[in-house]
């Protein structure tokens, strides 16, 4: 089976870009990673794809003084690595509705928690403020809205009695590691159906 190419778009450490690129070298998943994108300089993520030999662009996010212009250099960049796909990996910015059309139903994203609920930022802390039992991580595609994309995979992680924020968000971590790969795995062997808000996996 032909591999897929991706695209990894970051801002930060790129914890989960590292799993996906462990899991590409693998054989894990039927995908390699074609370009990694980071809207920061000096983001530690383009330090792994460098050691691992992927291509690293900068698109300083700051370097452009309209939304459009930066938005169409991402979008060049993907489009001239010839990207199947488009993974958010610490990715702090807002996928508009313009690179949403390039790659309609083909951005996904990891997200701390288990969507629909405490969907943003500081999700472990929101999750240990409201007292929940299980938190988690939830894979999904990106649509319009932030963090309400239709759901491919997701992973409970119980809160413990004496969880911080820190220690629930290490657990949640390690389970991101894991479903991260096979959302994209299943990508990769055309098995994931959309219809609606659902999304079916083919057999």
């Amino acid at each position: 089976m032909a591999k897929i190419k991706i695209g990894v778009l970051v801002s930060g450490r790129g914890s989960n870009l590292q799993a996906i690129i462990d899991a590409a070298k693998k054989g894990e998943i039927a995908a390699d990673i074609a370009v990694v994108v980071s809207n920061v300089p000096g983001a530690f993520a383009l330090e792994r794809a460098k050691k691992a030999k992927i291509p690293a662009v900068v698109v300083d996010s700051k370097a452009y003084d309209k939304k459009e212009a930066y938005e169409a250099e991402i979008i060049r960049v993907l489009q001239s690595h010839k990207v199947d796909l488009v993974c958010l990996a610490g990715y702090m910015k807002l996928i508009t509705p313009r690179i949403m059309a390039e790659f309609h139903n083909r951005i996904m994203n990891i997200h701390p928690a288990l969507l629909p609920a405490f969907p943003g930022l500081h999700v472990q802390k929101k999750a240990l403020e409201y007292g929940v039992k299980v938190s988690g991580c939830t894979v999904h595609f990106v649509d319009e809205g932030t963090d309400t994309g239709p759901i491919i995979i997701q992973a409970a992680v119980p809160v413990l009695e004496a969880d911080t924020e820190e220690s629930l968000s290490a657990r949640i971590l390690k389970e991101e590691h894991k479903i991260y790969p096979k959302a994209i795995d299943l990508f990769a062997k055309g098995k994931l159906k959309v219809e609606g808000r659902r999304i079916k996996v083919k057999r």
